[in-house]
């Protein structure tokens, strides 16, 4: 696996998800796009950009199980969610749950905007080992409240890999009219995915 990489030899790299590396042909593939920018910046830049971008929304949405009309492309995972946080409208009072297992740069927006709208952001202490599906879903609707009007998880965390019961966790959500917000930024690659189940 390591010969992949162009990564130093001397050096074990453990730290994929903020500055991971990419495979030797993942890397020969994007000098192929940076040539092809370069040979006609304008014309890739003003025209063909936005068919590579739709072909590209349409394999990335078969690869993840939804319709490509239905993705966007960001910079990163960290820009979608605090997208979607900015676009929210939570009255003062009512509150976001999450878990003490989110990643921190997610956490610092969600705790700035819940200042600067009035709103709660609560994290619920999950603590590891946790022996089934039902168990976490259990443990972590103790934090659900009658004031709880969106639920923020990853569906695998940055920190510990571990895989959250998402399916689970929206259909009760769903069921009590809790809206959910997945951050899903590790799955792609990892586990099978299908957005739209």
């Amino acid at each position: 696996m390591k010969d992949q990489y162009l990564l130093n030899k001397d050096i074990i790299f453990l730290n994929h998800g903020s500055f991971g590396a990419c495979p030797k042909p993942v890397f020969k593939d994007y000098q192929r796009w940076q040539t092809l920018l370069e040979e006609q910046p304008v014309q890739f830049m003003a025209h063909d950009i936005y068919k590579y971008l739709q072909q590209a929304r349409y394999e990335l949405g078969s690869f993840v199980g939804c319709n490509g009309d239905d993705l966007y492309f960001t910079p990163n995972p960290t820009t979608a969610i605090n997208t979607v946080i900015r676009s929210l409208n939570i009255d003062p009072g009512f509150e976001v749950l999450s878990s003490d297992h989110e990643y921190g740069s997610l956490i610092r927006a969600w705790e700035w905007f819940s200042t600067e709208k009035g709103y709660f952001f609560v994290q619920k202490s999950l603590p590891v080992p946790m022996t089934s599906h039902q168990d976490f879903v259990d443990n972590f609707w103790k934090g659900v409240t009658k004031k709880t009007k969106i639920i923020f998880l990853s569906h695998i965390t940055s920190s510990t890999g571990l895989i959250f019961p998402i399916q689970e966790i929206c259909k009760r959500a769903r069921t009590e009219g809790i809206i959910t917000i997945i951050d899903g930024a590790h799955v792609p690659g990892h586990i099978k995915l299908n957005i739209e189940t």
